[in-house]
């Protein structure tokens, strides 16, 4: 194959990932503590092993034209989003650093925590306060679920502190993160991480706020931008495949037209 045409090709393969990785951001520009994707390109070194002679010098100016791109992880934008009040007394957010916990499965209990900026909360029938969106239960500064009985005025302060008719029931734990790219998205806005990459909620420097919830980190403008420049990108490289299989066209109908 043609050394252009692989360039071209994974160019088209690279822009198509971006493209995509982009429109899933624009779909959850209204998710509440939804937090983007950043998709990250790799230059390649051009290898030039066409003619079977790897041992053998390039040329310098061969190996300035590069190999193309790859894709590398995605990285997540876990920047602050601004709050929007609610009317829900059990909504919650965090106003600056830090993640709300939620229950783990068994499996991963004492390897991963589940991180969340997602303060949509709710009571289950059991009486835990759980997430809205997946029904887990939020955890306590001591890891156990959180315990609301049914009535009277809860109030939740600054510090995660959760007080029923004033009397505190409980302290919702928030932790930081040493390492953002040590998170791995799981869905549902939760994310994954290692727990001795989890800083105790001790250390934490983000406040609760109630009644308010996170918006999703989604910019419009630049997330339609980036989309748009995605899409270029692919027109551009169809466009040299279809120039390169001219080239080829023409040169085979050349050289068939000579040895005849």
């Amino acid at each position: 194959m043609s050394y252009g045409l692989q360039i071209s090709a994974g160019g088209v393969a690279a822009a198509l990932y971006r493209q995509d990785v982009h429109a899933n951001n624009l779909a959850n520009m209204d998710t509440v503590g939804y937090k983007p994707d950043r998709p990250q390109q790799l230059f390649r070194t051009a290898v030039r092993q066409e003619d079977a002679l790897p041992h053998m010098p390039s040329d310098a100016l061969l190996e300035r034209l590069g190999g193309g791109v790859l894709m590398r992880p995605n990285l997540v934008d876990v920047s602050p989003s601004s709050l929007r009040p609610t009317s829900n007394p059990l909504d919650l957010a965090v106003e600056g650093e830090g993640y709300f916990v939620l229950e783990a499965d068994a499996a991963q209990s004492g390897k991963e925590h589940l991180l969340t900026r997602d303060g949509r909360f709710t009571r289950d029938r059991a009486g835990r306060l759980v997430s809205a969106g997946t029904g887990r239960a939020v955890l306590d500064h001591a890891d156990r679920p959180i315990i609301l009985p049914s009535g009277g005025e809860i109030t939740v302060s600054g510090d995660g502190a959760v007080r029923r008719d004033g009397q505190v029931m409980a302290r919702i734990k928030v932790v930081t993160v040493d390492r953002a790219q040590q998170l791995r998205k799981v869905g549902h806005t939760m994310f994954a991480a290692p727990a001795a990459e989890v800083r105790s909620d001790a250390a934490r420097t983000g406040q609760v706020k109630q009644g308010m919830v996170e918006t999703s980190g989604v910019s419009e403008i630049r997330t339609l931008m980036d989309l748009t420049s995605a899409s270029r990108e692919v027109d551009a490289n169809i466009s040299m495949i279809q120039a390169h299989d001219k080239l080829v066209e023409r040169a085979i109908n050349s050289l068939g037209r000579l040895n005849s």
